[in-house]
């Protein structure tokens, strides 16, 4: 397991633009790859998830954040990434990417989001995905709304 950690010890340190992107790209990369000891190794303890364009209250900590995620990825053999831009000023990571899912079932949906990451410590801290929640719904199986329809936001904030 690749482990993101900032370079320090002790004390608050601003991370530079590109040790944060690092910290970003690893963590897609570990979610790509279902490794999710390494995602929650860059994700800070008070990390907070959202998909904004949803009501839901998001996931609070890095293990209801892997919860949250598992909801798909209990269902898809594979998850493509494909980056389009990755930009850093300070503490926030901008990333502009396409994410194609690959359901067990064999559908496939794709679709495009824009997603800001805030760090702190080296960790991101913040995490709220953008997108058009009727394009990339309308192309999920009616099963897997079903299944997703079975969770909660109550679910990721304990």
């Amino acid at each position: 397991m690749a482990q993101c950690s900032p370079r320090f010890s002790g004390e608050f340190q601003e991370m530079s633009r590109e040790e944060n992107k690092a910290t970003v790209e690893k963590m897609w990369t570990a979610l790509s790859q279902f490794d999710f000891d390494t995602l929650k190794s860059c994700l800070h303890p008070d990390v907070f998830y959202e998909d904004v364009p949803t009501e839901d209250s998001g996931a609070i900590g890095p293990e209801n954040v892997v919860k949250r995620l598992s909801v798909a990825w209990d269902h898809i053999t594979e998850q493509i990434q494909t980056t389009h831009r990755i930009a850093a000023d300070g503490d926030i990571v901008f990333l502009d990417h396409t994410e194609k899912w690959i359901f067990k079932s064999g559908e496939t949906v794709e679709h495009r989001f824009a997603t800001m990451h805030e760090l702190k410590d080296g960790k991101i801290i913040k995490w709220s995905d953008f997108w058009d929640v009727n394009n990339f719904v309308g192309q999920f199986p009616a099963w897997f709304l079903e299944e997703m329809a079975k969770m909660h936001g109550a679910d990721f904030t304990n």
